[in-house]
């Protein structure tokens, strides 16, 4: 029985010095692991995202000479008064995607009478976009909604996939519009850097 004390003592003795005269802390001591932080909510980011698109968005739109929805550059060429309504039906489609209401065919209105209107309409429209996707939930991000698919063909995608193909959508037409401004002579305000009417 001695003997083994006098083991005992000796491992002791060499595990402090091992570790500098300190008693090596117990599992119990040691520092619990930090929990996990939550994913964030992918329809915030687009929100954010949406939010920033949408206002310079708004500023190409106000930028239009408001006597100027005739321009058509090219027959085969949307007018300028068509164009601004697009702006418009596709933020109502990318709400209802968001809400998961969204329909084939989409039911689309009469284009707003006056550029001004078609303004009011894309405004509003945008406002609804981010306060829906500021409340939708992360599981709604990946519901299954119709949306085109091909020519004459419907097919399923995620929401949040119809949300951002719709923004893409948005910020391609506002370059499309961008055009239409210069060659009407307006003033092409910055949208991703300075332009020659809004230099930095």
């Amino acid at each position: 029985m001695a003997g083994k004390k006098k083991a005992t003592g000796r491992k002791r003795t060499m595990k402090r010095a091992a570790t500098g005269g300190r008693k090596t802390p117990s599992k119990a001591a040691r520092p619990a692991a930090k929990p996990v932080a939550p994913a964030p909510n992918p329809w915030k980011t687009f929100a954010d995202r949406f939010e920033r698109e949408a206002a310079t968005t708004l500023k190409v739109l106000r930028a239009f000479p408001a006597d100027q929805g005739a321009f058509q550059p090219h027959p085969r060429s949307s007018n300028a008064h068509r164009l601004f309504a697009t702006f418009a039906v596709e933020q109502a489609m990318t709400l209802a995607a968001i809400k998961g209401t969204l329909q084939m065919p989409p039911q689309v209105p009469p284009p707003p009478p006056t550029l001004a209107d078609c303004i009011a309409a894309f405004e509003k429209a945008a406002a609804d976009v981010v306060a829906a996707a500021r409340a939708a939930t992360p599981a709604s991000y990946t519901k299954m909604v119709p949306f085109f698919g091909g020519p004459r063909q419907v097919a399923h995608y995620p929401a949040g996939a119809v949300a951002e193909m719709m923004l893409g959508d948005q910020i391609h037409h506002r370059g499309q519009l961008s055009v239409y401004l210069r060659m009407v002579g307006g003033q092409v305000p910055s949208i991703y850097g300075p332009t020659a009417d809004e230099p930095w």
